[in-house]
């Protein structure tokens, strides 16, 4: 391990290319000059820079540092895959650093940029949910608490929205018992979302379609109540006289 450290030291100095001798440079002389990189969107110099810290000074005040930037230039250059790791790699080494709170945060970030659109597989959205749930459980007061739940509501209007857009397509294949399920499942998990009471009236379609009058009749009472100035008033009121007559 001892010698794999001094291959990649070596040739890391030998692979500055501004020519600079960082040889005889201290962890606070290679902090500042990856500082002084990465301010001028050098990135890659900036990288070696913080990169010799991490391995010359692991134990150094400036290890965090070196660390923290990593991550930060990862993002910048939106590896942002890396950049998590980098961010919670920071977490897990450096227990109490500074940078804790917005690494915590910007992981988070991270796997919010790496949410795809609402018809793929929406792992890096879920990642991203519980990553701002996490900053908030642990920054109640912060700032970022705010900005952390207008993140979650807007990823969980996307998940609304997949869930949703399945219960629709198996309505048009008519499947109404299948469709039944994903309105269902939005109902009762993204209540917050605008796809709550358009769910509704998919589900009392859905109920009538397999001749479920009773259960019908109920949701319509229930969306009513929930929804006393509602976009579906007038068509439900039309669906409870219809189920009424059919009853009858």
């Amino acid at each position: 391990m001892k010698k794999l450290i001094i291959i990649l030291s070596l040739a890391l100095l030998t692979a500055c290319g501004s020519g600079l001798d960082t040889r005889n440079m201290t962890a606070e002389n290679l902090f500042q000059q990856g500082k002084d990189y990465f301010e001028d969107n050098e990135n890659i110099e900036a990288q070696k820079m913080f990169d010799l810290i991490k391995l010359q000074y692991p134990a150094s005040q400036y290890a965090d540092d070196a660390q923290y930037y990593l991550a930060e230039i990862d993002f910048k250059r939106e590896k942002y895959i890396l950049a998590a790791f980098n961010y919670n790699s920071l977490r897990r080494i450096y227990p109490s650093s500074e940078y804790n709170k917005q690494s915590l945060y910007m992981r988070a970030l991270c796997y919010y940029n790496l949410s795809p659109p609402f018809e793929r597989d929406q792992e890096y959205t879920l990642k991203a949910i519980e990553s701002f749930i996490e900053f908030q459980g642990t920054y109640p007061n912060d700032s970022l608490s705010i900005e952390s739940d207008f993140k979650i509501k807007e990823m969980r209007e996307k998940l609304a929205h997949r869930e949703f857009s399945i219960a629709e397509l198996y309505k048009k294949l008519d499947d109404p018992k299948a469709s039944l399920v994903y309105y269902d499942f939005v109902i009762n998990k993204y209540d917050d979302t605008q796809y709550f009471e358009d769910s509704y009236m998919g589900k009392v379609e859905s109920l009538l379609k397999m001749k479920r009058v009773d259960e019908a009749q109920n949701i319509i009472m229930l969306y009513d109540k929930k929804f006393p100035e509602g976009n579906y008033n007038s068509v439900m009121k039309d669906m409870y006289e219809k189920v009424k007559s059919i009853k009858e």
